[in-house]
Order: structure tokens, then C-alpha cells, then sequence
């Protein structure tokens, strides 16, 4: 039915070059007409697994679209090198997925000067694409417009899993409150939560990592804006705020009375769940979802191993908050220089409808029903052979268009009850959602050094931590972001905050 193509690993900017474009379905055309008439044109995406999947998917997938398709497979390591010299040379394919949002960031200024398509105006033509998530295209929208298609990711995994059977133990329930949680830590440290009567035990395992580590979960308990908040008419960072301070001083504490990993400023987050699953530490702040992976391995160490989870965690005041992603992972986007035409556009537009159904968006993420997954009781059980589902499903998973409530893609099986619980809690966590109120106001003096100035408070926050600077060496380096630009970060933020609610 289609030709036969030789599938490629993008390996060097030569991949990238002789795109041709998509003349594919359109209503009213009959079904060998389609045929005929289709051109194949280029999707670039990540690589996500160590081999260029087998191409079984991508043919069930023509077949099911009447469209011929070349995939471009960029490995994850290499994509925003690959993804930027496709760009300054002008050989960007007709449908580019970028790898995530920091990316997307740094493509504002090429979609504001008309090299890429604005796809808004087409949307109500498609069945699939009009019904996605209104609030991830606006998270997506630049100046307004909506350029991208997307990824749905959930909105806020994060949360707490902790050693049920250690709580048990000690008497202690699920915290619902700061103090509670903090008292968990300090007793999974100090009070033998194991019975081996060993002092080998401590509270809170965590990474080098800021944000997908245990502090910004722990500061949104505390009430900080997530990334950017509003005070006295101005948009400023998050760490100008008191309750960030207050968060600092949190895991001082915790540090200082040995309630959690002394080195977690240098701690991978293998390492980090190491300590979790080896029983080293009964605390693991995070994605909630990681609850299953990780009782899969701890059984094996431990079989009387009982985990659990728990979202609401109140701060101070009595609310709880929990900090929350856009709502998408990587976003897709259709360059000018490659789709010539409205035409064209459309037509590739009309790929895409497709892949955000039921069908096919079960296709790209589960694979074929009775060779890679089962159905139970409406939900999804994966083939247990790992290396078949590497091999010729996962790869296919990077161009998902939307999100189960969007496109219909079946849940999987739980099998396990927290993981059930925690599927719950993840749902539960959009009712109490900070949302970033910066993802749709531009800065283009953020965009330009925004990353080195993180890098400053960073550094400034693990110091506070470890003791190393205090209240003041803080101040004084929020002093020193201000005067490499963080001044004129806040003045451009603030300014079309200001400019986007007179609208």
C-alpha cells in the first residue's frame, strides 16, 4: 500500500535536509484517491530508548491514516543540538516536536517572527484537535495565538510516599499538616521505626534537585508562589518571598537534625531512591506514580515492605497548595520553510486529528491489543516482555497528541493499591493547583540569561541549607540577581502582566 522507506536515526544534520510535503486526506475524496494522492512528509521526535524501534507501528499507523509518514528518531541526548542546527540551517521538517518547555521558551521569538505556522484559526475543523485541553493551549499560546499542538502530562503528580508498615510501627498516621510530616521525619529518625534496634534509620530521602526533588512540593505546602507570584502591583521570583525563606530554614532544620540524607545536594535520584527501597529512609517527596516502580524493586529486598501515599499536607495557615506543571511535556510545531502552503498544513493538521483518537492514541502508546497489551476491566495491562515493548512500542509514545481525557487512551491496570491511591491523589491534586504565572508573559531578558540567574539562587538556597551563608548572604545574592538583570526581568514580566489584564 505505501512504498517501502528505509526508517533513519537522525544521527546528522544531513537527516535533516530534502523534507518533502503532505498531500493526504481531505473530505469528500474517496479512499483510493487518498491513497494515490498522498505525499509523505517528515515528523522529527525524541528518542527515548537505546534502538530505533521496528517500524510494525508506523505501518498500522499509515494504514489507519491513508498517510505515508518518514519519522526523524533524534536520541534525547543529542535532540536540541539536532533541533537547533535543523533550525539556523533552515531544514527543519514540516511537523517538529520540541523536547520540552524550556525549549519552547527559546522558540517564542522565531513563532513571533512568522516562521512557524499559527494553527488557532484550523482547529475547529477537526474533531480531535478542537476538544483538547483549552488551559494547555493557553499555556502554550504565544501573544495570545495558539501555535502547537501538545503532550498532555498531568497537571501535579507530586506528593509524599512514605513506609506504611514503619508508621504502623511507631503509631504515627499519614501527615495531613507541616508539623505532622515533620514529626514523621523526625520519628522514621530517631525512634527504631524498623525494630532492629539499630540507629540505622533516617527520615527524608532526597536529590539535587530543586524542583522535581522534595523542596518545591515541601514549598508549596508552605504557601510560595510556584516560579513567579504577584505583590504590590509587581511580578516577582519566588524566592522574594517570605514563604520560600521559610522553606529554606524547613530543610536547614531537617538537615541539621539528621531527619534527612545529609548530602542531598549531590544526591542522584537512583541514589535518592536507593535509600528509599533499601530501607534506609522511611520519606520520599516526589511523584506520587513513583510509588509502584519503587515497590517492585523494594519487595524484592524487603517482601514485608508496605508503602504508602499522601497528597493533602497543610501549611501553616490551614490550606494546602501544590505547585503545578503547564499541563503539557513537549509541544509540536509546523515550520513555515518546510509546509509551503494552508493546503498542506491542513492536511498534516489532519494526521494529527487522527493520532489524538481513541484508536489511534491507544495504538502509539499501548501498541496492538493481544500482541503488546491486554484489556481488563477497561484499562490497559501492559506485555510483561519489557524489551518487546522498548523494541516496538515506547518509542512511539514521544508523539501522543493530548491526554487520556482528551484522546481517549486507556489507563493502565493497577495492580497495585497505591498506585491505585495514588492515580487518585494525582487527580485529587488539580483541585489545589498554584499555577505559574509567568508561562504566558514574555521577558526577553529571561528568555536570554534567565537560566544563569536560576543557577545563582540555586546555589544560594543549597548554601542556606548547608549553613554555609544566612539571611543576609541571602539578601545579598538576591541583591546580585537583581543587578545582572533580574531587575529588568521583574519590569518586563510586570509590564505585560499589567498590558494582558487591561486586555
Amino acid at each position: 500500500m505505501f512504498k517501502t522507506r528505509k526508517r533513519i536515526l537522525c544521527a546528522s544534520l544531513a537527516t535533516l535536509m530534502g523534507v518533502s510535503t503532505l498531500a493526504s486526506c481531505s473530505s469528500g475524496v474517496s479512499s483510493s484517491e487518498k491513497k494515490s494522492s498522498a505525499k509523505e512528509f517528515t515528523i522529527m521526535t525524541t528518542l527515548h530508548t537505546p534502538e530505533v524501534p521496528s517500524d510494525k507501528i508506523e505501518k498500522l499507523i499509515e494504514e489507519k491514516t491513508e498517510t505515508d509518514i518518514n519519522i526523524q528518531w533524534v536520541p534525547d541526548g543529542n535532540y536540541n543540538e539536532k533541533l537547533n542546527s535543523a533550525f539556523a540551517t533552515g531544514t527543519l521538517p514540516e511537523a517538529t516536536f520540541l523536547g520540552n518547555t524550556t525549549t519552547f521558551l527559546q522558540f517564542k521569538e522565531a513563532i513571533r517572527d512568522d516562521q512557524f505556522w499559527e494553527i488557532g484559526p484550523f482547529l475547529d475543523e477537526f474533531p480531535n484537535l478542537k476538544n483538547l485541553n483549552e488551559q494547555s493551549f493557553k499555556n502554550t499560546s504565544v501573544d495570545g495565538k495558539i501555535y502547537a499542538l501538545y503532550q498532555g502530562r498531568p497537571a501535579a503528580r507530586s506528593g509524599l510516599i512514605f513506609r506504611k508498615d514503619w508508621a504502623d510501627h511507631l503509631g504515627l498516621s499519614a501527615p495531613t499538616n507541616i508539623d505532622e510530616f515533620y514529626e514523621m521525619a523526625r520519628a522514621f529518625t530517631e525512634e527504631d521505626p524498623d525494630g532492629n534496634g539499630k540507629n540505622d534509620t533516617f527520615g527524608i530521602t532526597d536529590r539535587n534537585d530543586l524542583i522535581y526533588g522534595a523542596f518545591k512540593t515541601v514549598a508549596s505546602w508552605h504557601g510560595t508562589p510556584n516560579n513567579w507570584g504577584e505583590k504590590d502591583g509587581k511580578v516577582i521570583p519566588e524566592f522574594m518571598f517570605s514563604e520560600y525563606i521559610d522553606t529554606m530554614k524547613f530543610f536547614k532544620e531537617l538537615r541539621d537534625r539528621g531527619y534527612i540524607n545529609q548530602d542531598f545536594p549531590v544526591t542522584s535520584k537512583d541514589d535518592q531512591q536507593a535509600f528509599f527501597k533499601n530501607g534506609d529512609a522511611g520519606m520520599y517527596v516526589g511523584s506520587m506514580g513513583d510509588v509502584f516502580a519503587m515497590n517492585n524493586d523494594a519487595i524484592n529486598i524487603n517482601p514485608d515492605v508496605k508503602f504508602d501515599v499522601q497528597n493533602q499536607i497543610k501549611g501553616k495557615d490551614g490550606k494546602y497548595r501544590i505547585w503545578s506543571l503547564p499541563g503539557y511535556g513537549s509541544v509540536l510545531l509546523f515550520s513555515k520553510s518546510a509546509v509551503k502552503t494552508e493546503e498542506e498544513l491542513k492536511h498534516i493538521l489532519h494526521f494529527f486529528d487522527q493520532l489524538a483518537s481513541k484508536e489511534i492514541a491507544n495504538l502509539l502508546f499501548w501498541g496492538i491489543e493481544g500482541e503488546h497489551y491486554t484489556m481488563q476491566d477497561g484499562a490497559a495491562l501492559q506485555d510483561s516482555d519489557a524489551k518487546l515493548i522498548d523494541r516496538e512500542v515506547k518509542p512511539y509514545q514521544s508523539m501522543e497528541i493530548g491526554e487520556p481525557a482528551t484522546n481517549g487512551r486507556y489507563e493502565g491496570v493497577a495492580t497495585y493499591d497505591a498506585r491505585v491511591k495514588a492515580e487518585e491523589l494525582i487527580r485529587d491534586n488539580d483541585n489545589y493547583l498554584i499555577q505559574d504565572m509567568s508561562i504566558p508573559l514574555e521577558s526577553p531578558t529571561y528568555i536570554e540569561i534567565g537560566e544563569r540567574l536560576n543557577q545563582m539562587i540555586t546555589d544560594a538556597t543549597y548554601k542556606f541549607i548547608l549553613g554555609q551563608i544566612d539571611e543576609k548572604g541571602f539578601e545579598k545574592i538576591i541583591e546580585d540577581w537583581e543587578e545582572s538583570g533580574g531587575d529588568e526581568i521583574i519590569k518586563e514580566f510586570t509590564e505585560d502582566f499589567i498590558k494582558q489584564n487591561e486586555k
